[in-house]
């Protein structure tokens, strides 16, 4: 306990110490450097921002309260890592529930690890850092190995050298945004894992991918028997499908906007009169009140 007393107090220290503008720093080379970078620092809550370049999103509220708790009576014992955008100014680049939290409890200040980075390093640092938590989501870690893909330009073989991970385990996150947008959004929310995504994108079809996704909720399917399931598609023959009853034009256009916005393939029904039935599906009273929600807010 006194070690970590005297780094707070290290801190404070050096925290004054940027709050002089004799002494700011913009480089490794200027004056102080050393004391500050590879050193924790107090730094103010209010001089930093949230990093924009973060690739998490979703922040889980009782998570986060539980983590505020902890903070209040143990205080912030991992520090964050911001980088450096002007005097006194800071940006994240990793720990942004411990500084939500941190704000969430009233504390002022948190000890950080100062970097000097310039935006890609920053955004690759937070996209590599959060790859290597535990508590992403396969589409939260899919997207962001994507994204070092687009905006860094890293080859998945530098990737692996990067988050420590086979090319091959890179490579099956990567194909599951191959998933209907309505899968990837079930994976989120934990209705299947990452094993029933790797079995249905097997299947190319988005519209069999919806029907396998839907039997796997209804029926809890396990990941062996999706595997199953997914194999019996792939052996039937498209000409032995039965053919499905044709839908009018006006539903066939609006039916991919109605999934898309409660988050589950919708099924609708039509006569020959004109007549039809819309049922929408749900897969717990959590979902239930999701999708009452939507409905009251359309009102």
């Amino acid at each position: 306990m006194a070690k970590a007393t005297k780094k707070q107090a290290l801190g404070r220290g050096l925290s004054a110490l940027l709050k002089d503008p004799a002494n700011d720093i913009s480089s490794s080379q200027d004056k102080n450097a050393d004391k500050v970078i590879g050193n924790i620092v107090e730094l103010d809550l209010e001089a930093i921002e949230i990093n924009p370049f973060q690739p998490r999103t979703n922040f889980n509220e009782d998570t986060l309260k539980e983590l505020a708790i902890s903070i209040k009576e143990l205080g912030v014992i991992q520090p964050i890592t911001v980088r450096k955008l002007d005097f006194n100014k800071y940006q994240l680049v990793s720990g942004e529930r411990r500084f939500r939290a941190s704000k969430l409890v009233g504390l002022k200040s948190v000890p950080a690890y100062i970097r000097i980075a310039n935006d890609q390093e920053s955004l690759e640092m937070a996209l590599v850092e959060n790859i290597q938590r535990q508590d992403l989501d396969p589409i939260e870690i899919a997207l962001s190995y994507q994204r070092l893909i687009d905006e860094i330009n890293l080859t998945q073989e530098q990737m692996s050298d990067r988050v420590g991970k086979k090319r091959s385990t890179i490579a099956n996150y990567l194909r599951l945004l191959k998933l209907d947008p309505i899968i990837q959004t079930g994976m989120r929310d934990g209705f299947i894992s990452m094993g029933h995504g790797r079995a249905i994108i097997n299947i190319e079809d988005q519209s069999i991918q919806l029907d396998i996704y839907e039997k796997i909720i209804t029926k809890k399917l396990s990941v062996r028997d999706t595997e199953a399931l997914v194999r019996n598609y792939q052996k039937t023959d498209s000409t032995e499908v039965p053919e499905k009853e044709e839908l009018p034009k006006y539903i066939k256009k609006g039916i991919k906007d109605f999934s898309e916005y409660f988050g589950h393939k919708i099924n609708v029904k039509v006569g020959k009169n004109g007549k039809g039935n819309i049922t929408i599906p749900f897969h717990s009273e959590e979902d239930f009140n999701r999708i009452k929600k939507l409905v009251q807010s359309a009102k």
